[in-house]
């Protein structure tokens, strides 16, 4: 039996309660999950990883592509539960999306004492290149990461936020798509709400992003097949009935964007880029960039090019500012902020330093301008060294 040998390990255990009985949400899966044995179980997630490999479906880290991996016992949230943590999320989103805003335009929150401005001055996030440019109703953050845990109690909190290039949505919808076909068990007589439209509602808000509206061209900018991403890239493009173009298949015309297409250039209207910002444009940022297109970002200041997610959201995963994003709640929505963080120390103040120095080996030490999981201490699982 799978489950047969399963013990407790005094966190937060997602499927059972205290005394191991299933959770009401959880009780079809753990039936489901009952009548499978341990080989079975492997067989399927096998095939899984098998086809995720054979279809590229990975991600990088350390310089590897490597397979993404998939859990195949799902995560289950009831409707109650969905309902205040969608609206936390939306919450928070907002809020960044006005200070984003602000930071690059007036600063108002800086001259208001509620983000000090040495974070702007230290932040490599800081895109200086983006100050001035008006969002003129164009929203900067297109798409948004956030990720969550559960504390040992279960309640959610906010990990950290990425709104600078967040990548993921293929997985999401993909590992659904495989989830039922491996595991039909864990979705019979649930109702479960729908993925499958995600890169269409994405479509879609990339749209009103342009003045074209549901006319605008669309394209997804990579950094060509070599990158580990790049299946993300072409499913995404397919998905939303964009093209997928590299740098080298866009140039810049009379501070317009356009595509080289068989039947001659095309205007650009939205690009969803997949690189970085200093990337983006070889004659105004880094001019040994082969990946973006010369003169991209006088288009973008001109107006005349909408780049999802705007150049300069990297300021917003800051993880010096992630302790400021209650402040910023209040400060700009007037409302006290729904989802809990982390506790966090602020490690340029001597008495908190201190006191994370004497306790290191219970906490996590990231970078303010880390990324992806580089550069992060995992105390209880670090040696002393």
């Amino acid at each position: 039996m799978l489950l047969g040998d399963y013990g407790m390990t005094g966190y937060f255990d997602e499927m059972f309660d205290d005394d191991a009985r299933p959770r009401p949400e959880y009780a079809d899966v753990a039936k489901g999950l009952s009548r499978l044995s341990s080989g079975a179980f492997a067989q399927r997630s096998a095939a899984i990883d098998r086809h995720y490999e054979s279809h590229g479906i990975t991600f990088s880290h350390g310089g590897e592509a490597q397979t993404f991996p998939f859990d195949l016992v799902p995560r289950v949230i009831p409707a109650a539960e969905w309902e205040p943590l969608a609206a936390g999320l939306r919450q928070r989103v907002v809020a960044l999306e006005h200070f984003l805003d602000d930071i690059y335009g007036s600063q108002r929150v800086i001259r208001d004492g509620v983000v000090p401005n040495a974070l702007l001055a230290n932040s490599n996030g800081y895109f200086r290149e983006a100050v001035g440019v008006a969002s003129e109703g164009r929203r900067r953050i297109a798409l948004a990461g956030v990720d969550l845990i559960r504390d040992d109690v279960g309640v959610w909190r906010v990990l950290e936020d990425n709104l600078r290039n967040p990548s993921g949505m293929s997985y999401l919808v993909q590992n659904r798509m495989f989830m039922r076909r491996m595991f039909p068990e864990a979705f019979a007589d649930q109702c479960v709400a729908q993925v499958d439209h995600a890169a269409l509602l994405f479509r879609d808000a990339l749209r009103e992003l342009s003045p074209a509206g549901a006319d605008a061209c669309i394209v997804v900018l990579s950094p060509g097949s070599a990158n580990a991403a790049y299946a993300e890239h072409a499913f995404l493009a397919a998905q939303m009935g964009a093209e997928l173009v590299e740098g080298s298949d866009l140039f810049v015309r009379n501070r317009q964007v356009r595509m080289r297409t068989t039947m001659g250039p095309k205007i650009v209207d939205v690009i969803y880029r997949r690189i970085d910002d200093t990337y983006l444009d070889p004659a105004s940022l880094r001019g040994d960039s082969l990946l973006g297109v010369p003169g991209l970002m006088q288009a973008y200041r001109d107006g005349n090019v909408t780049i999802a997610n705007a150049p300069g959201n990297g300021i917003a995963d800051d993880k010096a500012l992630y302790v400021y994003v209650p402040d910023l709640i209040r400060y700009y929505m007037a409302e006290e902020p729904i989802l809990q963080q982390v506790p966090t120390f602020m490690l340029d103040r001597p008495e908190k330093l201190k006191r994370a120095l004497d306790n290191l080996d219970s906490l996590v030490v990231k970078a303010v301008d880390g990324a992806g999981g580089y550069g992060m201490l995992i105390g209880p699982h670090a040696t002393p060294a």
